[in-house]
């Protein structure tokens, strides 16, 4: 498969450029229509088909071979969810983003786990869905900031107890946050060095884990 899709420059006639090629799977017209429009204006990006359900996304997939697909989870015929495991299935470099109005742990750890690299809130799409295909497509997580400072939230809240070992990183395994970068969020939530250690540890040994093998670890 070729992985890019190539198109002219625009004002330089005769060089081509590569181009990241797109499918958008969306059951809400206008969203869709305005995500078209958003990254079509990228020179970097073409969206190459947009599809109104999941069974039409896995099926355009498989005929199109697009670079990623912007899934969003509640479709009809075919779910987010399911259309993503097929598609993580069937074709295993394809990069999945997904596009969602739900940010509970349930929605975000059954997309990663479907095989999707990225999670974006629709409420925050128009301002980081661009970034968040640039780094999927490059094979980094990319989660809404909404949904890391959940997880760091989530995480820092257990007790002592039921987090395990440091270095298995039980609370994080299987959501493989990237969320080094955004490290300093823990302190908004912990209150003891401690913890704030802990947090790091926990979070820079999942980055690391991703890091290597590439894919979502489960437990």
């Amino acid at each position: 498969r070729n992985p890019v899709h190539t198109a002219h420059t625009r004002g330089e006639p005769g060089e081509e450029i590569m181009k990241l090629g797109i499918l958008l799977a969306d059951d809400h017209t206008l969203l869709r229509e305005g995500l078209k429009t958003l990254l079509e204006r990228e020179s970097d990006m073409q969206v190459v088909a947009d599809v109104a359900n999941g069974r039409l996304a896995v099926r355009k997939a498989a005929e199109l071979q697009p670079d990623l697909v912007v899934l969003d989870v509640d479709m009809p015929e075919l779910n987010g969810i399911e259309a993503a495991r097929q598609l993580s299935a069937a074709h295993p470099r394809m990069r999945i983003v997904c596009l969602s109005m739900h940010s509970g742990s349930k929605f975000v750890d059954a997309m990663l786990e479907a095989g999707a690299l990225g999670y974006v809130l629709k409420n925050e799409a128009a301002k980081t869905l661009v970034t968040a295909i640039r780094k999927v497509a490059k094979g980094e997580v990319y989660l809404s900031p909404e949904i890391n400072t959940s997880l760091v939230k989530r995480y820092v809240g257990k007790q002592p107890s039921e987090r395990g070992n440091a270095y298995t990183a039980p609370a994080v395994t299987g959501r493989v946050v990237d969320s080094y970068s955004n490290i300093h969020s823990v302190k908004l939530f912990a209150h003891q060095d401690s913890e704030i250690n802990y947090a790091k540890e926990a979070i820079e040994t999942s980055r690391k884990t991703f890091q290597v093998e590439m894919r979502i670890v489960t437990k």
